[in-house]
């Protein structure tokens, strides 16, 4: 349990570290588009981290405990893959790391539904 609420806070934490770089370091050096690429990297990670947050919450609670951890994981996987690629592809331009981002999406979704499978 205590693995997904730390890992939850450092995500937090990063997301808004990120989110204010964003918004004073980069707001004069990116483009609408990168800088709404950044921004959209900040928001899912601020959910996914939250999402963290839950899991590590009602890990204790649940009967298949693994299943929590392994939701925990994939959401990590997720933010570092779809976020990840955003905030590298806002700062660089380099459009072929775009292919990274819908693999941090399966993750995402993967996590979620195990989840839901778990608490079911």
């Amino acid at each position: 349990m205590q693995t997904l609420l730390v890992l939850g806070g450092i995500m937090m934490f990063l997301a808004v570290a990120l989110g204010a770089f964003g918004a004073h370091a980069l707001k004069d050096k990116l483009t609408p588009d990168r800088m709404k690429n950044y921004q959209t990297g900040i928001q899912y990670q601020i959910a996914h981290g939250l999402g963290l947050l839950l899991l590590g919450t009602v890990q204790g609670d649940t009967v298949n405990t693994s299943q929590i951890t392994a939701s925990g994981w994939l959401l990590t996987a997720g933010i570092v893959l779809f976020s990840g690629s955003l905030y590298v592809l806002s700062l660089t331009g380099i459009r072929k790391l775009g292919a990274i981002t819908p693999l941090g999406g399966l993750c995402f979704l993967a996590g979620w539904v195990l989840f839901i499978v778990a608490v079911v």
